[in-house]
Order: C-alpha cells, then sequence, then structure tokens
C-alpha cells in the first residue's frame, strides 16, 4: 500500500499548509490533479480503524490514499487554513455536534448507502455523514482503583480521586467535548445548562487540580500508564486497551453515556472529489460496516451491522437522558465559552 502517514503539532501543520498552499496555486496543475486513482484523508481516528477502512479501500478500489494523522482540533485548523487552496479531500474527524459552524468548508454530498443505515444516524444536513459511533466512557485503571467504586459521574468527586482523573480540552478536542456534554445532561437531569450542571462541572474541575491532557490520546495513555486512576474519553481505544490485554477496564457512566456519531466529511472544493464519493460510499458499506464492527472496538451504525462478543451490547448502555445533537451543534460555542469561564474561576 502506497500511503504516507504524517503526525505533526498544530504549528507544524499549519506552516506546513501556509508553504504548500502558496506553491500550489497554478490552475492548470490543480485541473490535471482532479483526475487519477489518488486520494487525500486527514483524520483524527485511531491507527487501527483508519487501516482497516483505508487499506481495504485501496485494495477494493486501486486508489492509493494519503493520510494526514493528527488530532481532531489541528486536522480541523488545517481544513481551514486550506479553505482557498484544499490539499486534502476528505475530513474524518468530528461531528455535527462540533462542526456545524463549519459547515462552509465541506461540499453536500448524500451518500448512496444513507438510507441503509440506522434513522438516527442518517446524514440529514449533507455536510456530515455519521459512519461510527464511540459512547463517552471512563477508562479506569484496576489496580489503582483497588475497591474504589468508580460507576458514574458522581463517583468522580470522591477526595481521593483528586489530581487523578485524566480529562482533555472540551475546545479542541471533540471527545473531550462529547464528555463535557455527557457530564452536564447527566449532571443536570437532562438540561445542561441548569445550575445543578455547572455547580458539579466546578466541582468536577477542582478534583482535575489544575491539569489537563493536552491531547485525547494522553487521556486513556496516561490512565494505562499508570499516571491518573480514571480518565474521560470514548469507547474505541479504552476497548482497544482491554483487548490488548491492558490492566483497565471501560465503565459506561451509569448516569449516561453519550452514543454520538463521529463523522465523515468531504472538503470543499477537493482536487479528488469524485474519489471521496467513493470512501465515503465505502465507509457505510455492508462490507466496512461489518468489518469494523466484528474485528475492532468501533460501534457501527449500518442497521443489522454485525458487533463482537467482546463488546458491551448496546441494550447494556443507559443513554444520557434528552440528549439532542442537533441543539447541541447550534449551541457548541456556548458550551465552551461556559466551560471557559468555569475553568477560569478555578485556576
Amino acid at each position: 500500500m502506497r500511503r504516507k502517514t504524517f503526525f505533526l503539532a498544530a504549528g507544524t501543520m499549519l506552516s506546513l499548509a501556509a508553504l504548500l498552499g502558496g506553491c500550489g496555486g497554478d490552475k492548470k496543475e490543480a485541473a490535471k490533479d482532479a483526475g487519477g486513482k489518488e486520494l487525500t484523508v486527514y483524520t483524527a481516528r485511531s491507527e487501527s480503524l483508519n487501516n482497516a477502512v483505508i487499506q481495504n479501500f485501496e485494495k477494493d478500489t486501486g486508489i492509493k490514499v494519503n493520510v494526514v494523522v493528527a488530532g481532531t482540533g489541528e486536522v480541523v485548523k488545517r481544513v481551514a487554513s486550506e479553505k482557498n487552496n484544499p490539499l486534502g479531500d476528505v475530513l474524518w474527524a468530528g461531528s455535527e455536534a462540533m462542526l456545524a459552524s463549519k459547515a462552509d468548508l465541506f461540499e453536500k454530498y448524500v451518500s448512496k448507502e444513507n438510507d441503509k443505515m440506522m434513522p438516527e444516524f442518517r446524514n440529514t444536513t449533507g455536510y456530515f455523514t455519521p459512519a461510527f459511533s464511540d459512547p463517552t466512557v471512563f477508562i479506569v485503571n484496576k489496580k489503582l482503583k483497588g475497591t474504589m467504586k468508580i460507576e458514574g459521574f458522581a463517583d468522580l468527586l470522591n477526595p481521593s480521586l483528586k489530581g487523578k482523573i485524566s480529562f482533555g480540552d472540551p475546545v479542541n478536542s471533540s471527545s473531550a467535548f462529547q464528555s463535557l456534554v455527557c457530564m452536564l445532561y447527566d449532571m443536570g437531569e437532562g438540561d445542561p445548562f441548569s445550575s445543578k450542571a455547572w455547580d458539579y462541572t466546578d466541582k468536577f474541575l477542582k478534583q482535575l487540580n489544575g491539569k489537563m491532557a493536552n491531547s485525547s490520546s494522553q487521556v486513556y495513555k496516561g490512565v494505562a500508564g499508570g499516571e491518573y486512576v480514571v480518565g474521560l474519553t470514548w469507547e474505541d481505544p479504552a476497548a482497544n486497551l482491554v483487548k490488548s490485554g491492558a490492566d483497565v477496564e471501560v465503565v459506561f457512566p451509569k448516569e449516561g453515556a453519550l452514543y454520538a456519531p463521529q463523522s465523515v466529511q468531504i472538503i470543499k472544493n477537493c482536487k479528488h472529489p469524485d474519489n471521496a464519493k467513493k470512501f465515503v460510499d465505502y465507509m457505510l458499506s455492508e462490507k466496512v460496516q461489518n468489518l469494523v464492527g466484528t474485528t475492532l472496538t468501533v460501534r457501527p451504525l449500518r442497521q443489522g451491522a454485525k458487533l463482537a462478543d467482546y463488546m458491551t451490547p448496546a441494550d447494556k448502555i443507559k443513554l444520557a437522558p434528552k440528549f439532542n445533537e442537533k441543539w447541541v451543534s447550534e449551541n457548541k460555542e456556548k458550551f465552551t465559552k461556559t466551560f471557559t469561564e468555569h475553568l477560569e474561576k478555578t485556576l
């Protein structure tokens, strides 16, 4: 497989984008690039999921995929910085809730497989195509936990956990944003902007003791490595660590988990739009949805897709009360602004 993978910091990525953007303005060259068997995907997904989908896509279509891997905030910034001269074709990161305000960066496309997906996980906007789901979970270090009860958000206020909880930045991390929203819905009993919800958040932030993870991967790696007792993350990396034998466990918060979809978007004015559409269709296909559901730790969203025995059945997972993704997406800035205000009060 001819594929390049880059792990870049945000500053480096933006500098590279600016450099390449300045060299790529030739319209004839852009037109030339528009054809052929090539595709560039910006992804914040796990290595196992990237490989499962992309390697099979290359094999089945003959299209060579160039991959840029980084955190959600970083790849979204890259797409924005390249708006006038897109170097990528597909953004495989985030969700409607996180990206709704940036819809101008993407092309409208509804996959031919859309009506085969679960009704609640279909593309209804034209821009955001739900492909898989990673419910919000806690990852818990079993050795460090000992006899301590960690079953839900209320348990995270245990004084023994002060400074031992790993949490990312909801402003830049899609997984941390989902965890924050889940926390607010759960502890606000369905009203994420109630005083009860934010009173809990203030207490939770004090439990962090001034420490916040710089990336989503630091959350689960910090728990698996013994630096923290518990982390707020998403199911895929946590379940994968369990599958690989790490001494950790996955806990769905008893107050309710957020079952938000992770989406894929076609970048506006990309150089390979036809190949990008094929990639979106492929991700939603029965073959890929079953493959991911039975071999990895990500949840497929196609109706009737198969799920591995080591995954918690969906009917065993309690959902956060009254969660409304569309409303969350419309109010994302309010969530992040309010969070920042409360965070500053605890510093």
